[in-house]
């Protein structure tokens, strides 16, 4: 059968099964082939093209169709047979077709690089951007981190829909405990805060000094002392700008991850900050601080920090066992409400009521009616 083919290859007639691309045009020319000491590559007579058959590689291609390039002919010539005869003779001569393609060492090569640059990754997630984040939440500006507050107050009422509470009587109520709060902190006047209509049981902190509180909590607070002690709480994450840090923490931990699945885009990134501006999720760390933050506010006041404590243990119950909280990487709620009793024993309350009986009442009723938009 060689010699069939070697005869028929002396005649050089083209063969509809085997096709030649130079690789400096896009023309596709039926050619034949004879074996010799190389491949010769013909066409009406002419020599197109001599490969040693040393030089051939095989390149992909799909079931049937053996296709082949040459190392010393242009990067984009290729050879193309369909011809099971061919095929046949032509592999038979090149001892080298597969010389190239990557083995079981390349690709243990390949594998074992990944895994290192995966481990990389997650190595400066855990260590890394939660340093840098500490290091650069200083340097940000204090006009950068308002507008970021704004977008996300934005976000906030529309993931919520939640409509600012204006009730006068009650908003004047709700003022005068944030004014003593904030005194007693020792924030300036540019902390914004208020109530928004939602039964969501939270509050939090945003970026620029704002603080919300969800009527939702409210409802379940039985004196102002509760509610003091929770937006004592987030002025202790303002002070601290909890906010800033994790969101420079949580971009860049959602950019990696993201290189580490494809997404090279960043556009993860991007979500994933804004996601962490609306949940204002934070480290037990940072929590642990606010709650210091705001025990030490409520003393100063001469009011007990343990109302916080029985108001968040009345909205999540016992959470040890059961892996719940009120935002997931916060302490254990009864963990925090024996800090908070332990921490009033040695120091007892003996300051005035933070707000009248009438306006805890007006506070309460904050959102019932008057409700306006800002």
């Amino acid at each position: 059968m060689e010699a069939d083919f070697n005869e028929a290859s002396s005649a050089a007639a083209p063969v509809p099964g085997v096709v030649y691309f130079d690789g400096a045009s896009s023309r596709r020319r039926i050619v034949a082939l004879k074996l010799s000491d190389a491949l010769e590559i013909r066409q009406d007579g002419e020599l197109l093209a001599r490969w040693a058959f040393h030089d051939i590689r095989s390149a992909d291609s799909p079931s049937g169709l053996l296709r082949l390039s040459c190392l010393a002919a242009p990067a984009l010539a290729r050879l193309e047979i369909r011809d099971a005869q061919q095929t046949a003779a032509v592999v038979a001569r090149c001892d080298r077709l597969e010389a190239d393609l990557p083995n079981r060492k390349g690709v243990a090569g390949i594998v074992g690089w990944s895994l290192a640059a995966a481990v990389s990754i997650v190595l400066v997630v855990l260590f890394g951007v939660p340093l840098a984040a500490e290091r650069l939440t200083p340097l940000v500006p204090d006009s950068f981190e308002r507008r970021l507050g704004d977008v996300a107050e934005a976000q906030v009422k529309v993931v919520f829909d939640g409509t600012p509470c204006s009730n006068a009587a009650g908003q004047a109520a709700f003022e005068k405990l944030v004014g003593k709060l904030r005194q007693s902190a020792g924030l300036d006047t540019s902390v914004q805060s208020g109530v928004l209509a939602t039964p969501v049981p939270n509050a939090f902190a945003l970026p620029g000094g704002k603080v919300y509180l969800f009527e939702g909590l409210l409802e379940k607070a039985e004196n102002p002392d509760e509610i003091a002690g929770v937006l004592a709480h987030e002025l202790g994450h303002l002070r601290h700008r909890d906010s800033m840090r994790e969101l420079i923490h949580n971009g860049g931990t959602s950019f990696l991850i993201g290189l580490l699945f494809g997404d090279i885009t960043g556009s993860g990134a991007l979500i994933f900050a804004s996601r962490s501006l609306v949940t204002s999720s934070y480290s037990r760390d940072a929590e642990t601080n606010a709650d210091t933050f705001a025990i030490e506010t409520m003393h100063k006041l001469g009011r007990p920090a343990k109302p916080m404590g029985e108001l968040m243990f009345r909205v999540t119950g016992k959470e040890g066992g059961k892996g719940l909280s009120l935002v997931s990487s916060h302490p254990l709620t009864e963990d925090r409400l024996a800090r908070m009793d332990k921490a009033d024993a040695t120091r007892p309350a003996g300051g005035q009521p933070l707000l009248s009986a009438a306006e805890w009442q007006a506070l309460k009723n904050i959102c019932a009616a008057g409700k306006g938009k800002v």
